[in-house]
């Protein structure tokens, strides 16, 4: 039982959870080399885990009699048995409780704890029961959620969030988004609408309109956002833009796994089994990170 309800928490989703460390990284008070920040951040990190997990066992409660026609999510503990819903309930309870907990401790000030519960809420019951069922407000949900991650981590710092970062959050998420509805409506074909109502109101000539659309507003988002960066030097030029390689390389690369290749389902899955499309993500982190540090040692 222990194995199906880990399982079911999807522990392999939990890399979206690192967009709680952007507000760290790009501090202007360089706080990502402090230890006792970076510790808190952590936390933070783990907590939205928890979180996350509370929804995705809600979310398969929700969505176990769809998940039954899925040829892949039928196989899903909640879908196929394995798991009781009974248990499932249970957990997700204790899992949410256990993160409005430690989102209290981890900030007294309660901005954490705000933060965290409008996560919980829009993400695990407006989505789950509402907004999966309305057209494009799907999408900009799950975009939600991933901007919320990297507020609450400025706010455990108590610090701000460069705007412009927070468009390239924000619009990363769509296109993930986008190309998540994209797979289904291709591999379910005739069946989508009877699997997620919702996909009967998209077709594959809109989805791929929107994928150009954000496609080139995150090339230009990202590119505004290395040019006003206050954490590294913007004389004789921003030197943040030498990572904007990295980031054209793995948005190309993502779009050649969703057109030839037929990806895009699951987003976590792809960046952990796709060398290519990791080592982009890898070097990208490794030369923002490289930069900073150069920065400050000449400042």
């Amino acid at each position: 039982m222990l194995k199906y309800l880990f399982k079911t928490m999807r522990p392999h989703q939990w890399v979206k959870n690192v967009f709680v460390f952007t507000a760290l990284v790009f501090s202007e008070q360089r706080l990502w080399t402090n230890p006792a920040k970076l510790l808190l951040v952590t936390l933070a990190f783990l907590t939205f885990c928890l979180a996350a997990s509370s929804i995705y066992l809600l979310n398969d409660l929700v969505d176990q009699e769809k998940d039954r026609a899925h040829p892949k999510k039928c196989h899903r503990p909640i879908a196929s048995g394995k798991l009781s819903p009974r248990v499932a309930i249970v957990a997700a309870c204790l899992l949410a409780l256990s993160a409005l907990g430690t989102g209290y401790f981890l900030d007294k000030s309660g901005g954490f704890l705000l933060t965290l519960v409008l996560y919980v809420v829009i993400q695990g019951l407006f989505y789950s029961y509402v907004l999966k069922n309305i057209v494009i407000l799907d999408i900009l949900t799950i975009a939600a959620g991933f901007i919320l991650r990297a507020v609450a981590g400025a706010v455990v710092l108590h610090i701000t969030i460069t705007p412009w970062l927070l468009v390239c959050m924000g619009l990363l998420a769509i296109f993930l988004g986008v190309g998540k509805r994209r797979h289904e409506l291709v591999l379910l074909e005739q069946g989508a609408g009877e699997h997620r109502r919702i996909l009967a109101e998209y077709s594959l000539p809109m989805l791929d309109q929107m994928i150009s659309i954000v496609t080139a507003s995150i090339v230009m988002a990202y590119s505004m956002t290395t040019f006003s960066a206050p954490v590294a030097p913007r004389e004789p030029y921003p030197v943040l833009m030498l990572t904007i390689p990295f980031v054209v390389y793995g948005i190309f690369r993502y779009l050649y796994l969703i057109y030839q290749k037929g990806e895009g389902g699951s987003p976590d899955e792809l960046i952990l089994t796709d060398t290519p499309l990791a080592l982009s993500i890898i070097l990208w982190g490794l030369s923002i990170l490289s930069l900073l540090f150069v920065f400050r040692k000449l400042t």
